[in-house]
């Protein structure tokens, strides 16, 4: 009996606009190059850089592929995309032929590799293992749908599964600005007329993925999930097609998943098509999971940079869609926060930039806020030369001060509104510990950050009562807070207590109900402050 190849399949982890794959996410492409080698004929075993740097041993394989980079980088909790330095250590490692993809694959690292791949990994390993030249193609519509139900299997094998993994799933690929060449910094409408997948091969991709134990999913990939099934590819603005956006999260609700949450939207399309859009957007608040982000691509308020970059979308278009989702998906939901709000991308360094631009944005944040609407992200990065190179250089100094503006005088603003003092967020998985403070998220698309000042259990979810605020997250405690149960370390997070007071209360338990605590609490104030907050079992 010929013995089937062995494919050594390992996750550095990629994170750009087409895919989250840092834990807790686990990217569609991974799943797709996994797919792809059974399809082929071949075994897989799937190990990622973090079970590398525990110690794991890289697979011994017949073909060995890694997928790996961030065109998009930001603050990871936990993980973080493998290193060049990494890359350039596990490579001598690899055995049989090997092949790379990902911005990685751009590294002069990966010369060490003998295909590196800068299109679509999955379809040159099927390739290359069904005896074809190895060449850059984008895979077609049935390999698409069959690698993605051949590759879930590997979700198993990840170190965040069952919990706190999300599995990201791509309904579309390509741009609808395709024609035009779409902005000047994306890479999607490099990848053509979009290419969409009909609602029963997503659900048939869910499912599985489901079957298999994943709790957690998220719709993303797209360049806008209101222009999901849009079937004019020729305007660069589609008219929405609300009844496809139904069958396909109705379809999604149905399966039982803790959480269903999305990506990116289109405010160009909002703007021009607001009935359609306004609901798709109630589709969304209905049946995804509350918390969601609709992140809309802004990168410039300036027109002229607008106009330098071909982007999609003018200040007005922006305002006019975050004003939209703020009135459909503003009711707040069970997990504590609103049902679905937007976000917002910001670029730095396009082609026409001058300070004037860091003016206009700020401008369009302030109009916002004052309005009294909520962003539930606002991300400002540097362009990235992945399309193309851009001339303009961006003052450091400025940079900053424009960063530094928008995290005092919007973010946190806005946050102290999203999330008012008492609120309870619902499910928050505890991630890390950091000294004395626990982190943790809960599950879906840019999830909110929370801090809880004392060490709680990690790989648990709790409800945690907010106290305050920072920049991008918030502290709070774990609620009901048992008061004669938790440690005097947590007592002292309990709002307005302090070490000298959580000793005494800590000396005085146990405690029957709240008027027991005026004894050891002199201000009537603070223990009215508890009340709602703690137990007394």
């Amino acid at each position: 009996m010929k013995t089937k190849p062995r494919v050594a399949v390992i996750d550095g982890y990629i994170d750009d606009p087409a895919a989250l794959g840092v834990p807790p996410y686990i990217s569609p492409m991974i799943r797709a190059v996994a797919g792809a080698a059974v399809d082929a004929g071949a075994e897989v075993e799937y190990i990622t850089i973090d079970m590398i740097r525990g110690g794991r041993t890289v697979p011994d394989a017949d073909v060995s592929v890694v997928l790996s980079g961030n065109t998009v980088p930001g603050k990871y909790l936990r993980s973080m995309p493998m290193s060049l330095k990494e890359l350039r250590e596990l490579s001598p490692k690899l055995g049989g032929w090997r092949m790379i993809g990902g911005s990685s694959a751009y590294a002069p690292e990966s010369q060490r590799f003998d295909f590196r791949i800068h299109r679509d990994l999955a379809a040159s390993l099927y390739d290359g293992m069904t005896g074809r030249e190895v060449g850059e193609r984008l895979r077609t519509l049935d390999e698409w749908n069959r690698w993605m139900l051949l590759g879930a299997d590997i979700v198993k094998a990840h170190q965040d599964f069952p919990e706190p993994l999300v599995a990201e799933i791509e309904s579309y690929r390509g741009c609808h600005r395709w024609a035009s060449g779409g902005c000047s910094f994306c890479i999607e409408p490099s990848k053509g007329r979009p290419l969409m997948r009909m609602p029963e091969d997503i659900l048939a991709e869910a499912g599985r993925l489901r079957e298999l134990g994943v709790r957690n999913v998220r719709i993303g990939g797209q360049t806008c999930i209101i222009s999901y099934g849009a079937e004019d590819f020729e305007s660069g603005c589609p008219r929405p097609n609300p009844p496809m956006v139904r069958e396909l999260f109705t379809g999604l609700h149905g399966m039982g998943f803790d959480s269903v949450s999305v990506d990116n939207a289109n405010p160009a399309v909002i703007a021009k098509y607001p009935e359609e859009a306004g609901e798709i957007i109630g589709i969304l608040s209905e049946y995804c999971t509350s918390g969601n982000v609709l992140a809309l691509g802004l990168e410039s308020a300036d027109p002229a940079v607008g106009e330098a970059n071909n982007l999609n979308s003018t200040a007005e278009s922006v305002l006019e869609a975050v004003r939209l989702i703020n009135l459909v998906g503003g009711e707040r939901g069970e997990t504590g926060l609103p049902k679905i709000l937007p976000g917002l991308n910001i670029i730095c360094g396009l082609d026409g930039e001058t300070a004037k631009t860091y003016e206009d944005d700020l401008a369009l944040l302030r109009r916002i806020r004052d309005e009294g609407l909520l962003l539930r992200r606002i991300n400002i990065r540097q362009v990235i030369d992945s399309r193309r190179p851009f001339d303009v250089k961006v003052s450091e100094k400025r940079f900053r001060k424009f960063k530094e503006t928008v995290r005092e005088e919007i973010d946190r603003p806005m946050l102290e509104r999203l999330v008012p003092y008492g609120t309870v967020l619902r499910g928050v998985y505890a991630e890390i510990h950091d000294g004395s403070i626990t982190f943790g998220r809960q599950p879906g698309s840019y999830p909110l950050l929370v801090g809880i000042p004392y060490k709680a259990e990690l790989g648990r979810r709790y409800d945690v009562y907010v106290t305050g605020w920072g920049f991008r997250s918030v502290t709070g405690v774990t609620y009901p807070f048992e008061i004669n149960r938790m440690p005097m370390s947590s007592l002292e997070s309990l709002p307005g207590i302090g070490r000298k007071r959580a000793a005494a209360l800590a000396g005085a338990r146990p405690f029957g109900s709240i008027e027991d605590l005026h004894g050891v609490i002199e201000d009537p104030n603070v223990v009215e402050g508890l009340r709602g907050i703690v137990t007394f079992n």
